[in-house]
């Protein structure tokens, strides 16, 4: 009798994903057609032999990540993407968690505030990009000209986007500043979720306002903040426009990350095996740390218990 249960349960189950399939099925072939398709094509493309015109020559086996791995500049494009991520992440998390303990509070003028904390994630990321470094650009930036109005620069001449490492640091402060508005509606929504009579509850039994954040808010946070991290990870580990606009222009690779040394491995030296050997380690770099984070975080641990 069990196995006839279980049979009828496949059965049924076979049924209603037919049933289901003339509504999922163009979402099915639009996810299968942007996404699978594309990340397979790359697969097959980084063990190809592909000439400078596209042509493809037949198989290269494992020649493309060869040469990918004997590149001399790759390490230090290893760690500037690691400084890049990590960086960009960490101090976004924290401006967030204090943005968005401010905009839960009641004060004259919140909705203003809040509307105004959207506005560099409604505008253009590379117009946004471009405004500040022509406003660094040395002579008539009228960002580099107030610097040098209230003493915090010798000269307006002085060039921030064009050497390392302070055109690094600006578009790290960029990265950081379009990304403050998702992160903070995404934590301040996971605030919002929180049960005014939990706190009351803490208040009433003595809890001082840090104990309640650290013991009770923080802890309620953990699924917002994971959502908030890992798309923080994915947008600025794959990020093009921010840094090819603050350091594209220098020469070498004395600047680049994993993403911007992708296109000009294409760009460049038109060698579309190797790039697409890079977009695979990519791949795989985000997949393996995003795995590792919520293996270590366990954001939905909070929630179940």
């Amino acid at each position: 009798m069990p196995s006839v249960t279980t049979g009828g349960r496949r059965t049924s189950g076979a049924r209603d994903l037919l049933r289901a399939l003339p509504w999922i099925g163009p979402s099915l072939l639009l996810i299968a057609g942007i996404v699978f398709y594309p990340a397979i094509l790359m697969i097959v493309n980084s063990t190809r032999e592909i000439s400078r015109t596209g042509v493809d020559r037949g198989s290269a086996g494992l020649d493309n990540y060869k040469a990918l791995f004997d590149m001399p500049a790759l390490p230090g494009v290893l760690l500037r993407t690691v400084l890049w991520v990590s960086v960009v992440v960490i101090v976004t998390i924290v401006l967030s968690l204090a943005l968005a303990n401010l905009l839960n509070k009641a004060f004259p003028g919140r909705q203003f505030v809040r509307l105004a904390v959207i506005v560099p994630w409604a505008a253009s990321v590379v117009m946004t990009t471009t405004v500040i470094y022509y406003g660094l650009e040395p002579g008539y930036g009228i960002v580099q000209q107030f610097l040098h109005d209230v003493g915090l620069i010798d000269s307006p001449d002085f060039g921030f986007t064009k050497s390392m490492p302070s055109a690094f640091l600006v578009a790290i402060g960029i990265a950081i500043f379009v990304s403050l508005p998702f992160t903070t509606y995404t934590i301040l929504a996971g605030m919002q979720s929180i049960s005014p009579e939990l706190l009351e509850a803490a208040r009433i039994d003595g809890a001082s306002p840090r104990v309640t954040y650290f013991r009770i808010v923080l802890p309620h946070l953990r699924p917002a903040l994971a959502v908030a991290t890992i798309i923080n990870i994915i947008n600025v580990y794959n990020n093009f426009p921010i840094l090819s606009v603050v350091t594209g222009a220098l020469p070498g690779y004395d600047a680049d990350t994993t993403t911007t040394l992708m296109f000009k491995v294409l760009q460049d030296m038109r060698d579309s095996g190797m790039a697409s050997a890079l977009a695979v380690l990519n791949l795989i770099i985000v997949i393996v740390v995003i795995a590792v984070y919520i293996r270590i975080v366990k954001p939905l641990k909070a929630v179940d218990e």
